[in-house]
């Protein structure tokens, strides 16, 4: 553990050093929800809704940081470390290459709950926002989601065998994923033909989970579970068939 430690203070430190992941991980929802809070947060969410336009896309915002490690951190580091020869020379040390996954890993999720962490502060203080669901499914929601983007990054990882190919792949994943998933401008805006191609996201359903959750409502959850548990497994499987150290 001590070893894990000792890289996990290095590394964090190396990561630090970009502030791609700080800024779109943390202050870009926290920018977001801010503007939402100042010029329509505390309106109903739709005409015949019973919550606040806030309260609906915090669900929706808290997953922006999980997004920008899941989809840019974890492939691009891995990329980047396996295109510099990094990985093959972490067979001759003392800490294996396994190790070095793993923390990143827990790097990129320790961001994703800063970036929750913010968000939940500066509703709740600057306005006034409370959760109506169980905080404890709420929070366990929100790793299933991270859990299941993360194996997806790590199959991006998986098959990118240098960093320019996993900025492109990256890339046209993120990006879509975060505008049209609601992470950033609301679902319910969409006309209903877009709705339908951006519901086949994995993160759509991871927020539509969090947003259920966080509301109280009483809906049906089968969809989202299933197709998240069904992108962790997936994800899983075939990063485990196509990760090459070199």
């Amino acid at each position: 553990m001590k070893k894990f430690f000792t890289l996990l203070k290095i590394e964090g430190l190396l990561s630090l050093r970009s502030i791609d992941s700080i800024f779109f991980g943390v202050s870009m929802p926290v920018g977001i929800l801010i503007l939402i809070g100042l010029i329509a947060g505390q309106n109903p969410a739709t005409t015949t809704a019973g919550y606040t336009l806030l309260e609906s896309s915090f669900g929706a915002l808290i997953t922006v940081g999980i997004c920008a490690t899941a989809f840019m951190g974890i492939p691009l580091t891995i990329a980047d470390y396996r295109d510099k020869k990094i990985l093959k020379h972490f067979f001759v040390t003392p800490v294996s290459p396994t190790m070095l996954l793993w923390v990143h890993a827990v790097i990129n999720m320790l961001l994703s709950a800063v970036s929750a962490l913010a968000i939940y502060l500066v509703a709740q203080t600057f306005f006034g926002y409370e959760m109506s669901g169980s905080k404890l499914a709420f929070i366990g929601s929100y790793f299933l989601v991270m859990v299941s983007m993360y194996s997806l990054g790590l199959l991006i990882a998986s098959f990118c065998r240098t960093v320019k190919t996993a900025n492109v792949v990256c890339s046209i994943v993120y990006f879509p994923m975060l505008f049209l998933s609601g992470a950033t401008i609301p679902f319910e805006i969409f006309p209903k033909p877009l709705q339908t191609v951006a519901g086949i996201l994995p993160l759509t359903q991871g927020i539509k989970l969090l947003k259920s959750v966080s509301l109280g409502l009483e809906t049906s959850l089968l969809i989202p579970l299933v197709v998240l548990i069904a992108a962790l497994i997936l994800g899983i499987i075939l990063s485990m068939r196509l990760f090459r150290w070199e």
